[in-house]
């Protein structure tokens, strides 16, 4: 065990759980098991420490770094990295330690982190025998901090809305953190005593510097705060993250946001399918030109709006910016060079920002100073209004302007990244590094002199540093001066050094080295006035991205010819000419000559509370439901939506139940998990609820369905709060249900039949259909003749069988109610009572 192995041991007993990159000398050295895992993923040589050791060792060169550690994160390891804390200075052994801890839920790198989504770090916590539970998010990446506490569902919820990348955890609580998660989010544990009230606490308001959490509204969550000064501890003190850019923490409150159920959400296909080249409603909708604007965009369909004035206040810009096409192009085309201004003040705040992304954030500045401008210049007050919201940015980028190379490199070591005439002392080294490269030229031409050898070469390595180069032949050895010292010898050419070469090289060495220095002062002064202003280019960054989703919406709304939605506080949904967003973006994109046939939606809770749709297979049923739930939720996003004409009475909540599919893994049948679903509808209605409903009760026999499906539909009916129910269905017995309940109306999607083949018209018409013409769909699909002409034959019989008897039903009802009225109770005795009852035995047998 030799010295080197026992510090890494060492350092490995601290880090259990990491991969521990360890620096020796220009390398970065992974051990043991740790090596073997990485080699895979890397693609790397695994080798041995030694040649006879047992000991397995990978590696790669500490500059490529970021070529290598994003593929480790996203494979899942938690990565400790190890420096060298001293110069080497004829040390045997340097003094080492972690420098950096990165997880999934922890990491700044542009390599890892996908542009267009937050990286969420989570912290869970709660209290034995309490159901409520504290939960907190950090991204560092963007300096975005949330907490909330809440049920198990509330929980769930913000997880899915949110997916973090990580969560942490204290460690007693594994089993119960697991059970209440169930799903596939990477935990993190952590010793019991970094989640305590007092000390989460003090983190907190020590971090932004108040006296107080009242001013962020979360003084009274108790398990949120102690999970959120989990996460500061986790991230400053464990990671080695400094996180001044964090300088707020906001209370999710999901009671501000129509609420959608994660299967709700999952159904819409808003931002994800499971269908691999399915379109989703995030892909209509995404225009953006920004990283922000995309994470944005992502956001605002996660969170749809419930407060009327903020729904307007988003429509009013997007009006505005309608009417100025000229200020659209202007802007759009500044929003295409502006970088990803969050992302770029984590770097800067933790020291890890080159002078290449200093010189991106100058151009993004630029930027930034030009749209306040374009906005300013428009005759709108709400497009001036939003200008003068925009922080001026215009001193960083002067001093980025006139400090700045305009192609800085990507590595501040190399140099060349301070303007001249920023500093005079610097100004004097560069002329001694150019002059003494020249004088090295003169010197090359006087040995050429000297010698008589035309083609001496001076070269530049990192090993002998400037060298002598000639070819190998005997006569040129005999005219090699004393002065020169052979250094290595190759194949065609030796090397010589000389004393005179050594001294220029250490001079210019020298000079190079204090270029440095002075350039990472210069740079260091820079990024201290950047800290200085950190709030400032956060504040832009939000509006930018706010900018950028409007003008987004924009364009949606001239490319797809959307109409502004009005909305209220009424219980009505009126929806003229409705367009299914996706469906209607499919048919355009293709280049046949289909057009979208729209349809209207008028529910009324007091007259139209429940519409139950009938209709033939692939009619358009499920496109009707999905599409009147995509449209309000665009409406309360503040977007533009596909139809003619709309009012909308804000809704709370969208419940939808479509599709069929098993979850084998927790044991649940298809019809099991639609039950599940369904019974979490009916569980949590409120008077502003949309409920969509797709074939309820299909998975079970035909009567047992019907009755759960005409069960759930009255008690909906009957329901206090009065829902709102679309009900698409094949059990035609449903349409009878008009007939009892006053504010049930019966839809039907419309079709034509010629010669036993269904033409799809795909009007809703005001009436129900009796016939689900799936015989006819089997046709289309392909099904093979002889089965389809078997097929009807059955079907006309059960409909005869049907009929027969109903009829036989309905006749033993007559007979039986006219012996009944006949029937004169007062004059029975037990006798006659007794003859009574064997008649109706008899009549029951014969039947």
């Amino acid at each position: 065990m030799t010295p080197l192995m026992k510090q890494y041991n060492e350092i490995k007993k601290k880090f259990p759980n990491s991969i521990v990159l360890f620096k020796v000398g220009d390398f970065y050295e992974i051990f043991g098991k740790d090596a073997i895992k990485c080699s895979k993923v890397l693609n790397i040589v695994l080798t041995k420490r030694h040649k006879n050791s047992s000991i397995e060792l990978a590696g790669f060169p500490h500059h490529s770094i970021n070529n290598y550690l994003p593929k480790l994160i996203k494979a899942g390891f938690k990565i400790a990295i190890c420096d060298e804390l001293e110069k080497k200075e004829n040390k045997v052994i340097l003094k080492r330690g972690v420098t950096e801890i990165i997880t999934p839920g922890v990491v700044t790198n542009s390599e890892v982190l996908d542009a267009k989504k937050n990286n969420f770090l989570g912290a869970i916590y709660y209290k034995k025998n309490s159901q409520i539970i504290g939960i907190s998010f950090l991204d560092i990446s963007t300096g975005e901090f949330l907490v909330g506490e809440g049920c198990q569902n509330y929980i769930n919820q913000i997880i899915n809305k949110l997916l973090p990348k990580e969560i942490i955890y204290p460690k007693k609580k594994k089993k119960y953190i697991k059970y209440i998660l169930n799903n596939k989010i990477q935990l993190q544990s952590l010793e019991d005593c970094f989640f305590s009230f007092n000390s989460s606490y003090k983190n907190l308001i020590q971090h932004f510097k108040t006296n107080s959490l009242k001013g962020f509204n979360i003084q009274k969550l108790f398990l949120g705060i102690t999970s959120a000064g989990a996460i500061l501890d986790y991230v400053c003190n464990i990671c080695n993250y400094k996180i001044p850019h964090i300088n707020s923490i906001k209370r999710i409150d999901l009671e501000k946001y129509l609420n959608i159920e994660n299967f709700s959400f999952e159904n819409l296909e808003i931002l994800t399918s499971k269908n691999e080249d399915a379109v989703t409603l995030l892909k209509i909708l995404d225009f953006t030109y920004t990283p922000m604007g995309s994470r944005l965009i992502n956001k605002w369909l996660r969170f749809p709006l419930k407060n009327i004035k903020q729904i307007k206040s988003r429509q009013k810009i997007l009006s505005e910016f309608l009417k100025n096409n000229k200020i659209v192009k202007q802007i759009r085309k500044k929003l295409k060079t502006i970088s990803d201004l969050e992302r770029l003040t984590s770097k800067i705040v933790n020291l890890k920002a080159t002078p290449y992304d200093l010189l991106i954030l100058k151009n993004t500045l630029k930027n930034i100073i030009d749209i306040k401008g374009i906005l300013l210049d428009s005759n709108s007050k709400s497009l001036k209004k939003l200008g003068n919201k925009i922080i001026k940015c215009n001193k960083i980028y002067r001093v980025l302007e006139k400090v700045l190379f305009a192609d800085a490199p990507k590595n501040r070591n190399k140099g060349n990244v301070i303007k001249p005439g920023i500093s005079k002392e610097l100004d004097k080294l560069r002329n001694v590094v150019t002059n003494s490269e020249n004088t090295i030229l003169k010197i090359c031409e006087r040995e050429r002199k000297d010698t008589g050898i035309k083609n001496i070469k001076i070269n530049y390595n990192n090993i002998f540093g400037y060298y002598i180069e000639i070819k190998k032949t005997i006569k040129r050895k005999r005219k090699i001066p004393k002065k020169w010292k052979r250094k290595q010898i190759l194949a065609n050419v030796e090397r010589y050094i000389t004393e005179e070469l050594k001294n220029y090289e250490l001079k210019i060495n020298l000079a190079k080295e204090n270029i440095r220095k002075i350039e990472n002062n210069i740079l260091e002064n820079i990024t201290k006035l950047l800290l200085e202003n950190l709030y400032n280019n956060q504040h832009n960054s939000k509006l930018i991205a706010k900018i950028d989703v409007i003008l987004s919406l924009v364009r949606c709304a001239q490319k797809y010819n959307y109409i502004c939605p009005k909305l209220n506080k009424s219980f009505n949904i009126y929806i003229k000419g409705g367009r299914h967003p996706v469906i209607d973006f499919k048919i355009n994109s293709n280049s046949n000559e289909l057009t979208y046939v729209s349809n209207d939606i008028f529910l009324k809770r007091e007259k139209k509370q429940i519409f139950i749709i009938t209709g033939p297979n692939m009619a358009g049923k499920s496109a009707i439901l999905r599409q009147t739930a995509i449209i309000i939720l665009m409406a309360q996003l503040g977007s533009y939506i596909p139809a003619k004409y709309a009012e909308i009475g804000i809704i709370e909540q969208i419940f939808i139940r479509v599709g069929a599919s098993d979850n084998i893994s927790i044991g649940e049948s298809t019809f099991m998990r639609e039950m599940n679903e369904t019974a979490s509808i009916l569980n949590n209605i409120s008077e502003r609820s949309l409920i969509l409903l797709d074939e309820i009760g299909r998975g079970t026999s035909t009567y047992d369905g019907i009755s759960i499906a005409w069960a759930i539909i009255e008690f909906l009916h009957n329901h206090p709060k009065k829902p709102f129910l679309l009900f698409a269905t094949h059990y035609h017995e449903l349409n009878n249900m008009r007939n009892y309940y006053k504010r049930i109306r019966n839809l039907s999607i419309s079709f034509q039949k010629i010669k036993n083949t269904l033409i799809y018209t795909r009007k809703l018409l005001p009436y129900g259909c009796q016939n689900s013409y799936g015989i006819n769909v089997a046709k289309l699909a392909g099904i093979p003749n002889i089965i389809i002409k078997r097929a009807n034959k059955i079907f006309l019989f059960f409909e005869k069988l049907k009929t027969f008897e109903t009829r036989k039903i309905y006749i033993n009802y007559k007979i039986i109610k006219k012996f009944f009225c006949k029937l004169k109770l007062n004059k029975l005795t037990l006798d006659s009572s007794i003859t009574i009852l064997k008649k109706i035995k008899l009549f029951f047998k014969t039947q």
